[in-house]
């Protein structure tokens, strides 16, 4: 991130002990006491911001070097440079309770966007925000002629008009707006004078300035806006482009009745009347209150942008301008129609053809977002179908710029934002799920929380099925887009795919007929309401399953499968319920192989599984078959331990009639077998390389769920009976050639001997391991002398008992 000298720098800075600085707070000290400091005066402040600035926590400076500190900033005949530095220092030093800064007798308005640069950090603790407006305020009303003090003194208004809008009286508003107006409208046309050294060649002939010009090098027409271009800028231009920089947020703030000041009968009537538009564009401006007349003003400052937008740039610099400014314009826009909807009518046959011009040219993407909330936000009222427009902007420009992060945080952000204008109609979001996970998938990172808020908002029982699939299937997506990126023809500056991984051999194995029906399904930009198996694909993609892109976003994929379920649970009926749980089993042996991705999925999916179980108990008995065959394999145990755990779990737990009255002996009598038959297999077999061995917490809870069938039906207790003391048999057998250490077997050894105990008590069994509905009533948990703590109390001394008879 930084350099190695910038990096041994900031290290030095951090290592400076309390002792230490305070010297050097005494060398700062004498320095700015100085009647003219100098260059070595400069060069200390440097120093002192960079080991203020250089820990998160507060240094403590010497009281006698702070008030130094503010006195050198409030001074008016000190250099700037020192100024800026103390007003640093002293802002990385904020909040402080030492603080005498005081904007009151400051007459710059340079020097007064340094103190309130302080004083704003604050936290308005002694209504510091209040007092720099008024002091901002001030100056505005000197009526002093347009000099370089106003380019520093907007900024400060515009952060003070964030922070505190209440505290601005109207006549403030109003004089605001009146000095907007005049800058956003009247600035000169003229371009600025170069600044002349004033040496021996300088001479009073020097060339006049020109007129400014648009950004194809054409003069300009019209009055000037922040994308007219010239070679120097005179003061009032500058803030023209300052005006048009706080614009939006000003109308925000300052509309005291909220975005519409109108009735929603009289909006109505407004929106439908074509004599209204008539009259509001027939008022001449200069009748209209101050508020009014700078939204008429902010209209023309749109429309001329709009009209500039449309010209060829000649420099990168200016197009880039160009798409920022159009972004900011169509903001604006929907901020004065829904102020006024006189607007309304005046600016959908611009945006209309703002949108017809732009949705071909994916370069200029980024308006189309702005665009499309517009129509959200206005297409009813204004009779306009804005699904159009949502359906091209969700088709093409995920699949198309999926690779530009900021593009892609944008678009994310655009959905959350408009999910109230939505309202109940998220088909469209919800359809095109697929192309929004490929902005997740390559820019997972910080996108992640976002997903996790928009996720319950995606997820219907229509989808949830294939949006299950799709994540698991994410890393997957990463390393397709990248493999999509190196076959595309399109050349690129520099590479967008990961360079580290230079020819992967799937390169042209990925050309194949067969593969690419896959890559089509993988890449698709709606929801097809199908699941393809991506076995093959997951196969022939390994060698990308080592690019930092793809394991990043397998490392999110914990978290969003999370979330999902959060969300699923919500709206699942026991159908889907049942699929869930069948799709986790099934997708638990089949993900692309990132490194600890495997793991990582199989601890959430495990225990969704037993959430879902919790949700719908009954699906342990509709899904018997389905289970005895997962259960029904040893190597689940080895690929699969966490899910077999959930599973046999589950099973000891909802397999009873009192959860489902459908529950017969002989469900109950074939997983006890399976159950049996694979305990039986992974601790008889050696663990090897392509085998390891079961871990022993799997084990225990094959052993417990055996006890806990038993316990259900007396004919079975036994032969589990017989088959827990030939599992603590084998477990106190351990050898130097044993699978399991010392400290395994004596887990083993101990659940074994406790199920065995309890099994000698049938109806404590039953009553410990299959407690009822009443046991979670406080009663059973307060009263010391109701059946549950004696039964545990009985239990635990048997236990006890027992395990003093093992041999040690």
């Amino acid at each position: 991130m930084f350099t190695a000298g910038a990096e041994s720098l900031l290290h030095q800075a951090r290592e400076i002990q309390d002792e230490e600085l305070q010297k050097f707070c005494s060398r700062v000290v004498k320095l700015l006491q100085k009647d003219e400091p100098g260059p070595d005066a400069v060069d200390a402040l440097q120093r002192l911001f960079l080991i203020v600035s250089a820990t998160k926590y507060k240094r403590k400076l010497e009281k006698t070097c702070t008030d130094l500190l503010q006195t050198t900033l409030c001074s008016p005949k000190c250099p700037e440079q020192l100024q800026l530095l103390c007003a640093a220092i002293l802002r990385e030093r904020s909040p402080s309770d030492g603080l005498s800064l005081s904007c009151d007798h400051v007459q710059s308005s340079q020097q007064l966007s340094l103190v309130a640069s302080v004083l704003l950090v604050q936290g308005d603790r002694k209504e510091e925000v209040r007092s720099v407006g008024q002091c901002a305020f001030r100056v505005l009303e000197s009526r002093q002629p347009e000099g370089p003090s106003l380019r520093h003194l907007l900024p400060v208004v515009s952060k003070v008009t964030r922070l505190a809008p209440h505290t601005l009286h109207e006549d403030q508003t109003n004089l605001l707006s009146k000095r907007l107006v005049d800058w956003l409208r009247y600035a000169s046309v003229q371009q600025g004078v170069a600044h002349t050294s004033g040496g021996f060649f300088s001479t009073p002939r020097a060339r006049q300035p020109g007129p400014v010009t648009e950004v194809d090098g054409a003069v300009a027409t019209d009055f000037f806006t922040v994308l007219s271009t010239g070679q120097h800028f005179t003061e009032d231009q500058w803030l023209n482009v300052q005006a048009f920089s706080m614009l939006r947020a000003w109308l925000l703030h300052s509309s005291p009745q909220g975005p519409s000041a109108l009735d929603a009968d009289d909006k109505s009537e407004l929106e439908g009347s074509t004599l209204s538009v008539l009259s509001a564009t027939s008022t001449a401006s200069h009748l209209l209150p101050p508020q009014e007349r700078l939204r008429e003003k902010a209209f023309e400052y749109c429309q001329r942008l709009m009209e500039q937008s449309t010209r060829r740039a000649l420099r990168k610099g200016d197009a880039d301008l160009q798409k920022a400014c159009l972004v900011e314009a169509v903001l604006v826009l929907d901020v004065l129609c829904r102020q006024d909807p006189s607007f309304l009518y005046r600016t959908l046959s611009c945006l209309k053809a703002l949108h017809a011009r732009l949705c071909g040219d994916v370069a200029r993407a980024r308006v189309l977002l702005p665009i499309a909330r517009f129509f959200l936000s206005h297409g009813e009222a204004a009779a306009v179908d804005s699904e159009a427009i949502l359906q091209h902007l969700f088709s093409r420009v995920p699949c198309e710029l999926f690779h530009s992060p900021t593009l892609a945080f944008e678009f994310v952000r655009f959905c959350r934002d408009s999910l109230p204008l939505f309202g109940g109609n998220l088909d469209i979001l919800k359809r095109s799920f697929p192309n929004l996970f490929k902005l997740l998938a390559w820019n997972s990172p910080p996108l992640t929380s976002e997903f996790v808020a928009l996720l319950p908002w995606l997820v219907d029982a229509g989808t949830a099925m294939e949006m299950l699939h799709a994540l698991l299937d994410l890393p997957c997506l990463t390393a397709a887009l990248d493999l999509q990126l190196r076959l595309s023809p399109a050349a690129s500056d520099r590479p967008l795919w990961d360079t580290s991984l230079k020819n992967p051999s799937c390169l042209e194995a990925s050309r194949d007929p067969q593969f690419q029906a896959l890559l089509q399904h993988l890449l698709r930009a709606q929801a097809s309401g199908t699941v393809e198996r991506l076995a093959p694909l997951h196969q022939l993609l390994r060698p990308m399953a080592s690019c930092a892109r793809v394991v990043q976003c397998a490392e999110a994929v914990p978290t969003l499968l999370q979330a999902f379920f959060s969300a699923v649970t919500q709206v699942a009926d026991g159908t889907l319920t049942n699929q869930l749980a069948l799709l986790l089993l099934e997708r638990s042996d089949s993900l692309y192989q990132v490194a600890e991705y495997e793991a990582r999925v199989h601890r959430v999916l495990s225990s969704q599984f037993l959430a879902l179980c919790a949700l719908h108990p009954s699906l342990v008995v509709e899904l018997a078959r389905e289970l005895l065959e997962f259960v029904g394999s040893a190597s689940s145990v080895h690929s699969r331990g966490a899910m077999l755990a959930s599973v046999a779990w589950a099973v000891g737990e909802y397999l009873s009639v009192s959860w489902d009255r459908r529950c017969t002996v002989g469900q109950t009598n074939r997983f006890l077998e399976a159950l049996e038959a694979l305990l039986f297999e992974v601790t008889q077999s050696r663990p090897s390389a392509a085998l390891p061995k079961c871990p022993p917490q799997v084990i225990a809870v094959l052993m417990t769920t055996l006890t806990k069938l038993a316990s259900r039906s007396q004919d079975l207790i036994p032969r589990v009976s017989l088959f827990l003391s030939k599992m603590r048999t084998l477990a106190q057998s351990t050898s130097p050639s044993s699978a399991y250490h010392e400290e395994d077997a004596g887990a083993v050894r101990t659940r074994a001997t406790e199920l065995l105990t309890l099994l000698k008590m049938p109806s404590v069994a039953q009553f410990v391991l299959t407690p009822s509905a009443e046991v979670a009533e406080p009663r059973y948990h307060r009263d010391a002398n109701t059946a549950l703590p004696l039964a545990l109390r009985t239990v635990s001394r048997l236990v006890e008992k027992e395990a003093g008879l093992l041999p040690g």
